[in-house]
């Protein structure tokens, strides 16, 4: 069987990591200068067959998110502080699906990555000098239930009132 030799190649279309904004509220919540911690752990189990001297058994398990942290310039926008302080206070606790959107040097959005079901866990400001200079970082940690990565995506959509379904699990549409 001949092979073609008008072979069509997928050219990677790459993004810096310094073009990234944060929707919430299906709107860009701020310009953020930091996200770091978006990692996805799957545990595993390495087990050996006796009598199968040259491999191993691998047997998956559940996976595990890392909380990530968004670092911002802190400016009078309380938003982050309000959901942090309704986690504090007693009733329910509002999840957001939290939108992550990275563009490429034209502005395209190229990756959509939805934490879903993600709460606030850590809310922290920098220290205050009077002698100091730099800009005042604040930092949200969250975690959250799972995550969805959309290439190319046609527009925002994160819902921000989430439920569980019937399974327990929270929607990532």
């Amino acid at each position: 069987m001949a092979k073609s030799k008008n072979r069509q190649y997928n050219h990677a279309n790459f993004v810096t990591d310094n073009r990234f904004y944060v929707e919430i509220d299906s709107a860009i919540a701020a310009s953020f200068s930091e996200c770091s911690g978006l990692s996805i752990q799957v545990d595993k189990e390495t087990f050996f067959e006796g009598g199968v001297n040259d491999q191993q058994r691998i047997l998956l398990k559940q996976a595990k998110f890392d909380d990530i942290t968004l670092k911002r310039g802190i400016t009078n926008d309380l938003t982050f502080w309000e959901w942090m302080n309704q986690i504090l206070s007693t009733g329910a606790k509002e999840r957001r699906n939290i939108n992550i959107l990275v563009f490429n040097q034209a502005g395209e959005t190229m990756q959509r990555w939805t934490l879903i079901g993600a709460v606030p866990v850590g809310w922290k400001t920098p220290s205050l000098q009077a002698s100091g200079n730099s800009v005042a970082i604040e930092e949200l940690t969250l975690a959250y239930e799972g995550l969805k990565v959309v290439a190319n995506p046609s527009g925002s959509g994160g819902a921000t009132k989430v439920q569980r379904d019937s399974l327990g699990y929270f929607s990532g549409s």
